[in-house]
């Protein structure tokens, strides 16, 4: 069915419970597991009063602490995980990594960190779900 998958990460809850899934199905099926935070370039702009260095470090520290998170729980159910951070525009980098490592399916939260919390699916999981050649796993917090 599934030869290894891909779950990202923003350290949301809707992400931690995509992560349990996850972890859950590639111990079930023993089958290697990816995981992935993006930092989103789309965010990275020069206002005058909030400085980008400062923007990408707390998304770097944010990426870092969701990324221990996953190693955490896939460590403690005895599933090797293999994690990395990318930098760009979220679907797309998620989309990438899943090609990349010749993912069999991508694991996501139905909603992240976004102010738009109440969208029925955040635009992340919209964009994957639509161009995607690979299932994509939805995962409801």
């Amino acid at each position: 069915m599934y030869d290894s998958l891909l779950v990202a990460t923003d350290g949301s809850e809707d992400a931690a419970t995509a992560i349990a899934h996850a972890v859950e199905l590639a111990r079930r099926l023993e089958i290697p597991l990816y995981g992935i935070a993006v930092l989103d370039s789309r965010t990275a702009y020069d206002s005058g009063i909030v400085d980008p260095e400062t923007i990408r470090e707390r998304q770097t520290e944010q990426a870092e602490e969701a990324l221990a998170a996953l190693e955490e729980r896939a460590t403690d159910d005895g599933v090797s995980v293999t994690t990395t951070i990318r930098s760009g525009t979220p679907h797309e980098e998620i989309l990438a990594e899943a090609e990349e490592r010749g993912c069999s399916a991508i694991v996501v939260g139905s909603r992240g960190r976004s102010a738009f919390r109440e969208a029925l699916l955040g635009s992340t999981v919209d964009a994957l779900v639509r161009l995607s050649s690979l299932p994509v796993l939805v995962v409801d917090g």
